[in-house]
Order: structure tokens, then C-alpha cells, then sequence
């Protein structure tokens, strides 16, 4: 199996962009990033339209697939509307084997680097259905279909409950996070320690009052960046891997420019105590 892609420093996120999706993957792709998030999930993505922008850089000849990091999900029905990627009666390793055929087919490839659950089936804990249907995920990565797997939308208890049980950990996680919540600081702990890869998404839209916060304005004052650059740079101090998913090309720009923000411990520290 060849190698995974290199993992880039920001995933571009391609959710709730319906037909503006091909246009605003190739935008993202000519602006910098080479990480792509997705989803076979037609509620709240168009993952054919994700393809349709991928083959247009391609064929401009901006990048080769060999540059991207490709990353896809399963998403139960439970999270899908009526376009779905499966057949609902057929069984879960059966589900997880067509909607992976689908996302192939829709991305123009024969691989994805990464391949995510959606979202536990339950709430409250990791279930037989969740089992089989990791297991059914690893069997895809088996086949070269993915080269690592991953869970998105998971609490502790989801991750503790995996451990427990014995099956294999996923090599992301991924989730959005609040700052009042801790910045979701008991599940990143528990990737830290198992190396596993934090994944933080919608860490702009979710905290629009620390965004306004004295505190970065006091830093983007001192760093000549906007307020989402030095969002994303505190981040990645922490070990996050952050998603974006601006519509704005300048936006895009100054996300990928702001890589080069590097905050101290101090800073870092006030920014994580925020979430009091």
C-alpha cells in the first residue's frame, strides 16, 4: 500500500456549500491548502461537487492527487436525508462498502487518506452497530481503499468505551469545539496520550464571543493578524489540526499565511482559560 499523503496544517472544509462546492474546492486548492474535508452525506455536503473541483485543478495542472490529503465520511442514515449513498435495507458492512464505492467514484480516485465515522450511532455510548461498522471501515482500509480511519462528533465516554472494548483506535478525531466548554479539553487529552490526531472544526462559528474578546484583540494588535489567525495558530499550540471552511478567497489567504503565527505559552494559556 503506498504511503499516506503528508498531513497538511489546515483542512479545508467543504459543508454546507451545495452548488457553490466545485468552484470554492478548486478556489481553496489554488490558494494553498491540500488537505480537503468531505462527507457521502447530501444533507450537509455535496461530495460529487468536491470531485468535479478536485478533477478542474487537476487538469489545470495545479496539483496531482499525490499532493492531497483526501478525507471523506460514513454517515448512518440517521444523518442523511433521502439521497442516500447505500441501500438503507441493506446490512451496515454492506452500507459502509457502497457509500465508500460512492465516495471513490465521486472523488475521481481509488483511495481516500482518511476515512471517518460520522458520528457514533448513539449518543451516550459506543454500540454494536458502531462496532461492526468500524470494523467494516477497517476491512476498506485492508483493501486500500482508505489508508487511516477516524471518528468525528465523539465524546470521552464514546472514545473510553472504544479502549475498553478493545477495538482499534481511530487515528483522528474529530469535532467541533467550544471554547466554553474547555475547547473540548478532556477529549484532546485523551488523543494526546494515545497520539491520536485532535481535528477541531467550527472553531470560529462556535466561538464568536472569544473572538471579540479583549484579549485577541490585544493579539492581533501585537501580531498584525486578524482575530481568526490567531484562533487557528492557538490550535495548533495545542495540538489541534484546525478546519476552515471560509467561502472568501482573502480569507483563505490570510488562514494559510497565519501558519507562520506562532504564539507564546503565556498567550496560549490565557486563550485556553478563556473557556472559564
Amino acid at each position: 500500500m503506498p504511503p499516506v499523503n503528508p498531513i497538511p496544517e489546515f483542512l479545508y472544509g467543504t459543508a454546507w456549500k451545495e452548488d457553490r462546492t466545485a468552484g470554492l474546492t478548486e478556489r481553496a486548492i489554488r490558494a494553498g491548502f491540500r488537505g480537503i474535508d468531505t462527507a457521502n452525506q447530501r444533507r450537509h455536503y455535496f461530495e460529487a461537487g468536491v470531485g468535479e473541483g478536485l478533477a478542474a485543478v487537476y487538469r489545470a495542472g495545479i496539483v496531482t492527487r499525490a499532493d492531497l490529503f483526501l478525507q471523506t465520511k460514513f454517515t448512518y442514515q440517521r444523518g442523511q436525508d433521502h439521497r442516500l449513498p447505500y441501500d438503507p435495507a441493506a446490512s451496515l458492512s454492506t452500507q459502509v462498502a457502497q457509500s465508500m464505492a460512492s465516495s471513490l467514484e465521486h472523488l475521481g480516485t481509488d483511495h481516500v487518506d482518511s476515512y471517518v465515522l460520522h458520528g457514533p450511532s448513539s449518543n451516550y455510548e459506543w454500540t454494536e452497530q458502531d462496532s461492526e461498522v468500524w470494523e467494516a471501515m477497517r476491512k476498506e482500509r485492508d483493501a486500500g481503499h482508505t489508508r487511516l480511519l477516524g471518528v468525528s462528533n465523539v465524546s470521552l465516554q464514546h472514545l473510553e468505551q472504544m479502549e475498553q472494548s478493545r477495538v482499534e483506535l481511530p487515528a483522528f478525531v474529530q469535532n467541533r469545539c467550544y471554547a466554553r466548554l474547555g475547547w473540548d479539553r478532556n477529549v484532546r487529552l485523551f488523543c494526546q496520550e494515545r497520539k491520536i490526531i485532535y481535528q477541531g472544526f467550527s472553531l470560529l462559528t462556535a466561538n464568536v464571543e472569544i473572538i471579540r474578546h479583549p484579549l485577541i484583540d490585544s493579539l492581533v494588535a501585537r501580531h498584525g493578524v486578524g482575530p481568526a489567525q490567531i484562533i487557528f495558530a492557538f490550535a495548533r499550540a495545542v495540538g489541534m489540526w484546525p478546519l476552515t471552511g471560509t467561502t472568501d478567497d482573502e480569507h483563505m489567504k490570510q488562514d494559510l499565511a497565519g501558519v507562520r503565527v506562532k504564539l507564546s505559552e503565556e498567550a496560549v494559556r490565557d486563550i485556553e482559560s478563556l473557556a472559564g
